[in-house]
């Protein structure tokens, strides 16, 4: 699946138009955000997770999403089911981030 590149604006929409979202936040000076693109995108790829809509984010950029998921730091998830925040926080290693999707499945 291909990871959608999304704004507060189209956001609100997204995670009501879609059953299972993950949001990543990130920032373009965090090396962890870096190190993870490259699991995010193969976790968006991977038939285990094609029920889940994959969203990336830029952190400075959309200060109303931050702020509503209370974020800390980058980078930042979120997941939603059903258009509703089921977990969120900072996730800095692969299996932070595949725990995070199996709360979807």
């Amino acid at each position: 699946m291909t990871i959608i590149e999304s704004n507060d604006n189209e956001l609100r929409k997204l995670i009501f138009a879609k059953e299972k979202v993950i949001v990543k936040f990130t920032d373009k000076d965090c090396p962890i955000c870096k190190v993870l693109s490259p699991i995010f995108n193969r976790f968006s790829a991977d038939p285990t997770y094609e029920a889940i809509t994959f969203v990336r984010m830029s952190a400075k950029e959309n200060p109303v999403s931050s702020k509503e998921v209370k974020m800390s730091g980058t980078p930042f998830f979120a997941i939603y089911k059903k258009g509703t925040l089921q977990d969120c926080g900072i996730v800095a290693t692969e299996e932070g981030l595949r725990n995070m999707l199996q709360k979807l499945l």
